[in-house]
């Protein structure tokens, strides 16, 4: 049987994403077997152009380039995957989104004129559709795996959709916010990172970004009877995953 043709493309991103993909070593090695990895720059020469029958994409979109890009992506790729923070949510880089970039652009750049940029970053699914988003600043290499096993076995992704809490409750964590009073945003935080922060008794930095209905008028509320300002609690929620919904309404909430 032919074997299903996979590209992994970048936009605005650290790479971090694709370095989880390699970083996956045997597994990959196992998966690697099944499929045509035809086009993927982080890591090989080759380059064949589409179309593909999976496509994954790190990074958001920044610039008009970017946005004809995508859209040029879509056209040749059977299922699309958005992979990381940037690409599902608009990265870190969002932050951008509450202020004027052409300020940026005059202060960093000693010709801003020659700067081509959106005035926002945004998450791919603005632009075109996507069939599955991967979360995570990184990705957790074993969902990766997980989603393309999957796909080429025809089933849907096993992928936990509980909170930060339940993984934290799966390895026996003490509550830091019960314990320790720490601002934590494991409550409405989508899991796949094995509570690595309340592991070593640090508050969730929502790396993950929202899970699935995330009560976070709630959490705002505890946050500030630990003790938090609502402007601490505004920057809790403007992370790696700013612009996710649930995430940008809390912080602009909590901005009035």
């Amino acid at each position: 049987m032919k074997k299903p043709k996979v590209a992994i493309l970048k936009f605005a991103s650290c790479d971090g994403c694709q370095l989880s993909l390699l970083d996956a070593e045997d597994e990959l090695l196992a998966v690697a077997n099944a499929i045509d990895i035809a086009f993927f720059p982080e890591a090989s020469r080759r380059m064949l152009k589409g179309p593909y029958d999976v496509t994954l994409v790190e990074g958001s979109v920044t610039t008009p380039h970017d946005v004809e890009h995508i859209r040029e992506i879509r056209k040749t790729s059977k299922v699309l995957i958005t992979i990381g923070a940037c690409a599902t949510a608009g990265g870190i880089q969002a932050l951008r989104n509450w202020k004027d970039v052409r300020e940026f652009t005059r202060v960093v750049y000693a010709t801003p004129e020659y700067i081509s940029t959106l005035d926002r970053s945004m998450p791919l699914s603005s632009f075109v559709h996507v069939d599955f988003e991967l979360r995570g600043c990184p990705i957790n290499k074993y969902q990766l795996i997980e989603v393309i096993n999957a796909l080429l076995n025809n089933r849907k992704p096993n992928i936990s959709a509980h909170s930060v809490c339940i993984e934290c409750k799966l390895k026996g964590n003490i509550c830091v916010m019960v314990s320790k009073g720490i601002s934590c945003l494991g409550p409405v935080t989508h899991a796949g990172c094995d509570a690595i922060c309340p592991s070593y008794h640090r508050g969730c930095f929502g790396c993950f970004g929202p899970m699935e209905s995330p009560n976070t008028q709630a959490l705002s509320k505890h946050i500030i009877e630990l003790g938090q300002t609502k402007y601490d609690t505004m920057l809790a929620f403007r992370g790696f995953n700013a612009y996710a919904e649930a995430f940008r309404k809390e912080s602009d909430a909590q901005e009035k």
